[in-house]
């Protein structure tokens, strides 16, 4: 059966803001070809999409959203297209501007943080209505990096009084003891991931000055013991590897006027064969509470290179073929 081919012409009224479209280099356009499989080209502010008429439908419903987008003094890269044909590509009729015009903060650069999926809009919206949420999924979905914007968004805007940042110190399989230095220095490789985020949003002079005057707080779980943590937002990251008790220790130590985000992967349990994950039973046990939200995150989620997608498809579909040999 011969697919059907179509032109469609766009005239746009601003040269301007045309360019910002297209991006550097036309690179916006590049990767709208690529996605889509369509051609386009381009005189001025005109522009004409060719290709199979479903696919220059999508390529021509992304380019007048994103335009839209730009009027609004939104700074379109060639992230964002990628992000937003996914997008219309599950459901053509998604509204581009309800997802990335939610400014979620903006960093020293002048960078907009935003979702840039339905399912991190889903997730910024449950961490606003909820005092306890978690996020589930795979790496590269954005579940630590927009908790630790709303981390952010809410100190500078004084809705707490500070943030504590935490993790278990368990990764694949090694021990603390093998590593060198002191404790400081053993658990550093673990933390370094959130202390990587704030210093992208706040700069590294401003966010070292608010850890050195503890506003901040970037520490092992197992410093969290005994404490009870009040007025502050608090991330429990690569939480599949707490322990059933740690979970349950973490949770109760929230205090009042805080709000807590825990994050993980259940997919990447690193803990000893014999211990249950405590993120997995939390989330058996803590479905129905109200005030408690979960966000489920997938492959489709995934803000990284677009190869970490497909590596991710790839060991599904491996673990799938294992789980069916008898």
């Amino acid at each position: 059966m011969q697919v059907q081919q179509e032109r469609r012409t766009l005239e746009l009224d601003s040269n301007e803001l045309a360019g910002i479209l297209y991006g550097d280099l036309n690179k916006n356009l590049l990767v709208l070809e690529n996605g889509a499989g369509v051609k386009i080209h381009i005189r001025g502010a005109s522009l004409t999409v060719a290709g199979a008429r479903h696919d220059v439908a999508l390529a021509v419903n992304l380019l007048e959203q994103l335009y839209e987008l730009i009027r609004t003094g939104y700074p379109v890269f060639s992230s964002d297209v990628a992000f937003g044909l996914k997008i219309l590509q599950a459901n053509a009729k998604a509204r581009l501007d309800k997802i990335f015009l939610d400014k979620v903060y903006v960093t020293t650069r002048n960078r907009v943080i935003s979702p840039k999926t339905p399912n991190q809009k889903i997730y910024i919206d449950a961490i606003r209505d909820n005092d306890i949420v978690f996020g589930i999924g795979p790496a590269g979905t954005g579940k630590t990096y927009l908790a630790v914007a709303m981390a952010v968004s809410a100190l500078v805007e004084e809705r707490v009084r500070s943030i504590i940042l935490t993790r278990p110190a368990v990764e694949a399989g090694e021990k603390l003891g093998f590593l060198p230095g002191d404790l400081a220095q053993k658990v550093d490789p673990f933390l370094r991931p959130l202390n990587d985020a704030l210093i992208d949003m706040l700069g590294p002079d401003k966010a070292s000055d608010l850890v050195e005057r503890s506003v901040i707080e970037i520490a092992p779980l197992a410093f969290m013991r005994g404490r009870t943590l009040s007025n502050a937002f608090i991330i429990l990251d690569e939480a599949q590897n707490t322990t059933r008790e740690q979970m349950k220790m973490f949770l109760t130590r929230i205090g009042f006027d805080s709000r807590a985000v825990v994050t993980g992967d259940t997919t990447q349990v690193d803990l000893p064969v014999h211990q249950r994950s405590g993120l997995i039973q939390a989330e058996s046990l803590l479905q129905n509470i109200p005030g408690i939200g979960f966000c489920r995150f997938t492959k489709a989620d995934v803000v990284r290179h677009p190869l970490v997608q497909k590596i991710i498809h790839a060991y599904e579909m491996h673990q799938a073929g294992n789980d069916t040999v008898v």
